[in-house]
């Protein structure tokens, strides 16, 4: 910028220029710099250009309505000393308002868009943006990616409408695609998607980035888009991607088997390795290669494994022997119904976790030693296939505790004037914001955000779900209760009977065990409501007790297995069980 020209100039030949990047918004609060200008004026010259009949502020805003005020006060015109720049030097103007408001406030993102594309427009490569303010390239780029979207959208932004993770997102979109996007804002009977929906949708339903892919991305015909908010580029059609991510997965299968793997298993993509439910076997001892595929794209491969089941067969097989305990036994529980058992107990888990700041710690630094499947890290999002279980879910007591913890996390943040809202993209400066909040909150405090974080991520339906409402002694009754959707779900009428009996009685059970399911459920329902009986309305099938229990002797019972699997790790008497919950104390300040 050419040295500009020192001039006193009457305050009413001054105005906002456009060039200014907080000339649109609303009359600052000048409050804490009137005092000092009223009695000393103006220490610092008002940088200025002209602009027809008038004055353009480029850098000065407030001190420009503190002089405003002040006038009013008075009565008298006051003279402003002002650095004129010349009126062809719009880019130096633009950057000299961005460093004036960075430097006292961080702008927004539309603002600093405004400026950067200001000054390229005038000329000004994205090189010397991010040399001349000292960003990165890529920030610079991400502020310019919004010039991709319609000024519709954009002007939502501006206004707060909608947020940066969905702003991101349409980023990544068609002309078309934001333009259905639009139709779906305004419309009055549907939603358009946000957040991380809003990615999904534009990519077709499901995000799978360039880091997931085991072929060579130079050979891939398929479009990817890229993506400058985040580490890697997305692959636009989710079903190109997977042929070709088959054919490699199907490269590497041939591989095991050549290497002399007795099997290599591929299981429905989304379906979980159950590392649990297997034994480690060496490749000799006839292990074989399970693998995982996430419908995010990934894959694992887990080596030398086989399941449980088939471990006992071998062993059955190495005795020669008969034995008739050791033959298969119908589960308890259908499917379905053994999904809405372990989501309740996990939400029940996750209520009890955010209470207790010294056990979070302590299994957040276990997962970060040995991971888990949400590890990632990302919150545990429902995923049931069964409408009355997710609205169960959503009713429930641990989903309001749930719920008034997370608002009270939120609250403890908008103290410091951040948002606590979790967003797990990556993001820099949003890590810098929280880890800065962080650091002036309490170690109380610290421990309470820590413990919800921990219940958020906790993974569900598996022994660490028992763990957790072991070691906080939960109280599932407080949690959950008999309803519809319950018995709804319940179909084996073994289990039913076995709760008739643990309700009322054996010879109860017995003179009802021909009858329906449907007829049993009604008396187990009476005999909580009290119809013609002593009510009891506090009981609970051991499947929803602490610890679990099976109902059918033998039968499989996912909580009850689940938990059986690590008790000796935690009941009284074990090595490592943990007799006295003091035991457990607050973590020390740093």
């Amino acid at each position: 910028m050419a040295q500009p020209i020192l001039k006193n100039i009457p305050l009413d030949q001054l105005r906002i220029s456009k060039l200014n990047m907080r000339h649109s918004r609303k009359k600052p609060d000048v409050s804490d710099i009137l005092p000092s200008i009223r009695e000393g004026g103006i220490r610092q010259t008002l940088l200025v250009r002209r602009e027809g009949d008038h004055y353009g502020i480029v850098a000065g805003r407030r001190r420009f309505f503190a002089l405003k005020e002040i006038e009013k006060e008075t009565g008298k015109v006051p003279m402003v000393p002002c650095a004129i720049m010349r009126e062809e030097d719009a880019a130096s103007a633009i950057a000299a308002s961005v460093i004036e408001n960075v430097g006292r406030l961080p702008a927004s993102e539309m603002e600093q868009y405004t400026a950067f594309k200001r000054l390229h427009d005038e000329g000004r490569a994205v090189e010397d943006i991010a040399a001349f303010f000292g960003v990165t390239l890529l920030l610079v780029r991400r502020v310019l990616a919004l010039a991709s979207l319609a000024e519709p959208i954009r002007k939502l932004y501006a206004g707060d409408e909608i947020d940066r993770e969905t702003i991101r997102a349409l980023t990544l979109a068609t002309p078309e695609q934001q333009a259905d996007w639009l139709r779906l804002f305004e419309s009055e009977d549907a939603r358009a998607p946000m957040g991380r929906t809003c990615k999904a949708w534009i990519t077709g339903g499901t995000i799978i980035t360039t880091d997931k892919a085991l072929f060579d991305l130079a050979g891939y015909d398929g479009l990817i888009t890229a993506d400058l908010f985040g580490e890697h580029g997305v692959f636009a059609d989710a079903d190109a991607f997977w042929t070709a991510q088959s054919a490699a997965v199907a490269q590497r299968i041939e591989a095991y088997l050549g290497e002399g793997w007795k099997d290599v298993v591929c299981l429905e993509r989304g379906q979980y390795f159950q590392r649990w439910d297997h034994v480690t076997k060496t490749k000799k001892a006839g292990g074989k290669v399970f693998v995982e595929l996430r419908h995010d794209g990934s894959v694992t491969f887990h080596e030398a494994y086989i399941s449980q089941a088939e471990a006992r067969r071998q062993e059955k097989e190495k005795r020669g022997g008969d034995d008739p305990s050791s033959a298969p036994v119908k589960p308890e529980m259908s499917g379905p119904l053994a999904e809405y058992i372990l989501l309740h107990r996990h939400g029940a888990a996750q209520a009890s976790l955010a209470r207790q700041p010294a056990i979070a710690l302590r299994l957040m630094v276990a997962h970060a030693m040995t991971g888990s499947a949400l590890w990632t890290i990302r919150a545990h999002e429902c995923g049931s296939r069964k409408d009355a279980t997710r609205a169960s879910l959503e009713a429930s007591t641990a989903a309001a505790d749930m719920a008034a913890k997370r608002e009270h996390v939120a609250n403890l943040f908008a103290a410091l004037g951040v948002s606590g809202e979790a967003r797990r993209n990556g993001d820099a400066y949003r890590l810098c914001e929280i880890f800065a909040a962080l650091l002036a909150m309490s170690d109380a405090e610290v421990g309470e955000v820590l413990a919800f974080t921990m219940a958020e991520i906790l993974e569900a339906g598996g022994p660490v779900v028992e763990a957790v409402l072991h070691v906080c002694e939960t109280d599932l009754s407080a949690c959950w209760k008999p309803e519809p959707a319950f018995f709804d779900l319940c179909r084996d009428k073994r289990a039913i009977n076995a709760m008739v009996a643990d309700i009322g009685s054996g010879s109860l059970a017995a003179t009802c065990v021909t009858d329906t399911a449907k007829v049993q459920k009604t008396l187990i329902g009476n005999r909580i409501a009290g119809e013609a009986c002593e009510p009891n309305p506090d009981w609970r099938p051991v499947w929803m007790q602490v610890p679990p229990a099976r109902l059918v002797d033998g039968a499989g019972s996912a909580p009850a297995d689940a938990w059986a699997r690590i008790a000796g790790l935690f009941e009284d008497g074990g090595d490592n069980a943990q007799s006295d919950a003091g035991t457990f104390a607050e973590p020390d300040a740093a």
